[in-house]
Protein backbone atom coordinates (compact mmCIF):
# COMPACT_ATOMS: atom_id res chain seq x y z
CA UNK A 1 0.00 0.00 0.00
CA UNK A 2 1.44 3.21 -1.24
CA UNK A 3 2.01 5.88 1.51
CA UNK A 4 0.25 8.74 1.80
CA UNK A 5 2.66 12.45 2.27
CA UNK A 6 2.88 15.05 4.69
CA UNK A 7 4.44 16.95 2.42
CA UNK A 8 5.38 17.32 -1.38
CA UNK A 9 7.02 19.95 -2.87
CA UNK A 10 8.46 20.68 -6.14
CA UNK A 11 10.27 23.74 -7.69
CA UNK A 12 9.11 25.45 -4.91
CA UNK A 13 10.38 29.23 -4.91
CA UNK A 14 9.68 32.48 -2.65
CA UNK A 15 10.96 35.96 -2.70
CA UNK A 16 10.43 39.20 -1.22
CA UNK A 17 9.54 42.37 -2.69
CA UNK A 18 12.30 43.63 -5.24
CA UNK A 19 14.75 40.83 -3.84
CA UNK A 20 16.45 37.68 -5.42
CA UNK A 21 14.71 34.35 -4.38
CA UNK A 22 15.50 33.21 -1.32
CA UNK A 23 15.15 29.53 -2.10
CA UNK A 24 14.40 27.10 -4.84
CA UNK A 25 13.51 24.03 -3.79
CA UNK A 26 13.28 21.10 -6.68
CA UNK A 27 12.06 17.89 -5.00
CA UNK A 28 11.41 16.99 -1.05
CA UNK A 29 8.32 14.81 -0.21
CA UNK A 30 7.74 13.57 3.58
CA UNK A 31 5.48 10.48 4.03
CA UNK A 32 3.36 10.56 6.87
CA UNK A 33 4.30 10.29 10.43
CA UNK A 34 7.92 10.57 9.36
CA UNK A 35 10.15 13.78 10.63
CA UNK A 36 12.13 15.69 8.82
CA UNK A 37 15.36 18.41 10.23
CA UNK A 38 15.48 21.67 8.31
CA UNK A 39 19.51 23.41 8.42
CA UNK A 40 20.80 26.39 7.02
CA UNK A 41 22.59 29.43 7.73
CA UNK A 42 20.66 32.46 8.62
CA UNK A 43 19.15 34.19 5.81
CA UNK A 44 18.41 31.15 3.64
CA UNK A 45 14.64 31.31 4.28
CA UNK A 46 13.99 28.60 6.98
CA UNK A 47 10.91 30.48 8.92
CA UNK A 48 9.91 31.40 5.35
CA UNK A 49 8.91 27.55 4.29
CA UNK A 50 7.46 27.24 7.24
CA UNK A 51 5.04 29.97 7.23
CA UNK A 52 4.32 28.26 3.69
CA UNK A 53 3.94 25.16 4.95
CA UNK A 54 1.73 26.35 7.91
CA UNK A 55 -0.63 28.44 5.21
CA UNK A 56 0.79 31.91 6.71
CA UNK A 57 1.59 33.31 3.73
CA UNK A 58 0.65 32.54 0.24
CA UNK A 59 2.78 29.90 -2.09
CA UNK A 60 4.43 32.07 -5.25
CA UNK A 61 5.64 29.60 -7.50
CA UNK A 62 5.77 25.84 -7.87
CA UNK A 63 4.33 22.92 -5.69
CA UNK A 64 3.60 22.87 -2.52
CA UNK A 65 1.41 20.34 -1.14
CA UNK A 66 0.49 19.48 2.42
CA UNK A 67 -1.63 17.03 3.94
CA UNK A 68 -2.57 16.19 0.37
CA UNK A 69 -3.74 19.71 -0.03
CA UNK A 70 -2.35 21.92 -2.80
CA UNK A 71 -1.83 25.32 -0.41
CA UNK A 72 -1.06 27.15 -3.72
CA UNK A 73 -4.80 26.77 -4.83
CA UNK A 74 -6.11 27.61 -1.17
CA UNK A 75 -7.39 31.37 -0.28
CA UNK A 76 -6.66 32.26 3.18
CA UNK A 77 -9.54 31.36 5.25
CA UNK A 78 -9.46 27.79 3.62
CA UNK A 79 -5.83 27.96 4.96
CA UNK A 80 -6.55 29.36 8.25
CA UNK A 81 -9.07 26.09 8.38
CA UNK A 82 -6.53 23.56 7.40
CA UNK A 83 -3.70 24.86 10.11
CA UNK A 84 -6.43 25.26 12.87
CA UNK A 85 -7.77 21.84 12.67
CA UNK A 86 -4.93 19.61 10.97
CA UNK A 87 -1.79 21.26 11.83
CA UNK A 88 0.30 21.96 15.15
CA UNK A 89 3.01 24.54 15.23
CA UNK A 90 5.60 25.51 18.08
CA UNK A 91 6.40 29.03 17.66
CA UNK A 92 10.10 30.46 18.54
CA UNK A 93 9.12 32.65 20.81
CA UNK A 94 6.17 30.33 22.26
CA UNK A 95 3.34 32.68 21.31
CA UNK A 96 1.43 31.40 25.00
CA UNK A 97 -1.44 33.45 26.30
CA UNK A 98 0.02 35.40 29.42
CA UNK A 99 -3.16 36.29 30.80
CA UNK A 100 -4.60 32.31 31.10
CA UNK A 101 -2.85 29.68 33.34
CA UNK A 102 -1.57 26.78 31.91
CA UNK A 103 -4.26 24.64 31.49
CA UNK A 104 -6.06 27.25 29.39
CA UNK A 105 -3.29 27.41 27.28
CA UNK A 106 -2.74 23.92 26.11
CA UNK A 107 -7.13 23.83 25.25
CA UNK A 108 -7.61 26.28 23.20
CA UNK A 109 -6.94 24.39 20.25
CA UNK A 110 -9.59 22.28 21.24
CA UNK A 111 -11.90 25.23 22.29
CA UNK A 112 -11.14 26.86 19.00
CA UNK A 113 -11.95 24.32 16.72
CA UNK A 114 -14.72 20.88 17.06
CA UNK A 115 -12.94 18.94 15.12
CA UNK A 116 -9.72 18.54 17.52
CA UNK A 117 -12.06 18.37 20.15
CA UNK A 118 -13.41 15.18 18.46
CA UNK A 119 -10.28 13.94 17.89
CA UNK A 120 -8.91 14.24 21.60
CA UNK A 121 -12.34 13.30 22.91
CA UNK A 122 -12.58 10.13 20.34
CA UNK A 123 -9.16 9.00 21.96
CA UNK A 124 -8.43 10.13 25.23
CA UNK A 125 -12.27 10.74 26.65
CA UNK A 126 -11.83 14.08 26.73
CA UNK A 127 -9.15 16.88 25.66
CA UNK A 128 -8.60 17.87 29.11
CA UNK A 129 -7.46 13.73 29.63
CA UNK A 130 -5.07 14.33 26.84
CA UNK A 131 -3.97 17.51 27.50
CA UNK A 132 -2.89 15.57 30.99
CA UNK A 133 -1.85 12.65 29.25
CA UNK A 134 0.69 14.59 27.03
CA UNK A 135 1.78 17.10 29.84
CA UNK A 136 2.93 14.03 31.26
CA UNK A 137 4.94 13.03 28.51
CA UNK A 138 6.21 15.89 28.20
CA UNK A 139 7.61 16.14 31.74
CA UNK A 140 5.54 19.19 32.90
CA UNK A 141 4.84 18.60 36.14
CA UNK A 142 1.13 18.67 37.80
CA UNK A 143 1.70 21.32 40.34
CA UNK A 144 2.03 24.28 37.36
CA UNK A 145 -1.13 23.53 36.21
CA UNK A 146 -2.87 26.05 37.43
CA UNK A 147 -0.14 28.25 37.03
CA UNK A 148 -0.09 31.65 34.62
CA UNK A 149 2.56 30.77 32.07
CA UNK A 150 3.89 33.99 32.38
CA UNK A 151 5.59 32.50 35.95
CA UNK A 152 7.26 29.40 34.47
CA UNK A 153 10.22 28.81 33.58
CA UNK A 154 11.72 28.74 29.69
CA UNK A 155 11.84 24.66 29.42
CA UNK A 156 7.98 24.61 31.30
CA UNK A 157 6.77 27.27 28.51
CA UNK A 158 8.11 25.13 26.01
CA UNK A 159 6.20 21.96 27.32
CA UNK A 160 3.21 24.04 27.55
CA UNK A 161 3.50 24.92 23.94
CA UNK A 162 4.29 21.45 22.86
CA UNK A 163 1.12 20.18 24.54
CA UNK A 164 -0.70 23.07 22.93
CA UNK A 165 0.59 21.71 19.44
CA UNK A 166 0.01 18.06 19.53
CA UNK A 167 -3.65 18.65 21.69
CA UNK A 168 -6.70 16.86 19.06
CA UNK A 169 -4.24 14.65 17.16
CA UNK A 170 -2.89 16.96 14.62
CA UNK A 171 -1.90 15.14 11.26
CA UNK A 172 1.75 17.89 11.11
CA UNK A 173 3.86 19.10 13.69
CA UNK A 174 5.70 22.58 12.93
CA UNK A 175 8.25 24.14 15.10
CA UNK A 176 10.40 26.71 14.21
CA UNK A 177 13.69 26.84 16.38
CA UNK A 178 11.87 25.20 19.38
CA UNK A 179 14.80 24.70 21.73
CA UNK A 180 16.85 27.72 20.85
CA UNK A 181 16.49 29.00 24.55
CA UNK A 182 17.81 25.73 26.20
CA UNK A 183 21.17 24.20 26.79
CA UNK A 184 22.18 21.36 24.58
CA UNK A 185 21.47 18.56 27.01
CA UNK A 186 18.08 20.15 27.89
CA UNK A 187 17.42 20.49 23.57
CA UNK A 188 18.17 16.97 23.31
CA UNK A 189 15.87 15.33 26.20
CA UNK A 190 13.00 17.82 24.61
CA UNK A 191 13.26 16.83 20.97
CA UNK A 192 13.32 12.90 22.40
CA UNK A 193 10.18 13.29 24.26
CA UNK A 194 8.54 15.40 21.48
CA UNK A 195 9.10 12.87 18.66
CA UNK A 196 8.59 10.22 20.75
CA UNK A 197 5.16 11.69 21.41
CA UNK A 198 4.45 12.58 17.93
CA UNK A 199 5.09 9.61 16.72
CA UNK A 200 2.60 7.63 19.01
CA UNK A 201 0.31 10.29 17.32
CA UNK A 202 1.56 9.66 14.16
CA UNK A 203 2.00 13.37 13.46
CA UNK A 204 4.54 14.10 10.75
CA UNK A 205 7.06 16.59 12.06
CA UNK A 206 8.92 19.26 10.55
CA UNK A 207 11.23 21.00 12.27
CA UNK A 208 13.97 24.11 11.99
CA UNK A 209 17.11 23.96 14.24
CA UNK A 210 20.96 25.56 14.01
CA UNK A 211 22.08 22.54 16.07
CA UNK A 212 23.01 19.84 14.21
CA UNK A 213 23.35 17.14 16.69
CA UNK A 214 19.52 17.21 16.50
CA UNK A 215 19.29 16.00 13.15
CA UNK A 216 20.22 12.00 13.95
CA UNK A 217 16.74 11.92 15.85
CA UNK A 218 15.21 12.91 12.52
CA UNK A 219 14.06 10.06 9.80
CA UNK A 220 14.59 12.76 7.19
CA UNK A 221 17.18 16.16 7.05
CA UNK A 222 17.12 18.71 4.75
CA UNK A 223 19.92 21.89 4.06
CA UNK A 224 19.17 24.77 2.73
CA UNK A 225 21.94 26.77 0.78
CA UNK A 226 22.00 30.39 0.92
CA UNK A 227 22.47 32.87 -1.80
CA UNK A 228 20.10 31.05 -4.10
CA UNK A 229 19.25 34.22 -6.23
CA UNK A 230 22.70 36.23 -5.92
Amino acid sequence: MATSNALHLSRLTHAWVDRPPLFDIEDLSLPQGQHLFIQGPSGCGKSTLLSLLAGVIQVQSGVCEVLGRDMAKLNQLERDALRGEQIGVIFQQFNLLTYLNVEANTLLPTRLFPSRAASAAKEWGSPKKQAESLAHALGLKPSSWRQPVNTLSVGQQQRVAAVRALMGAPKLLIADEPTSALDESNQMEFIELLLSTAQRQHASVVMVSHNPKLAPRFDQVFEMKSGVGE
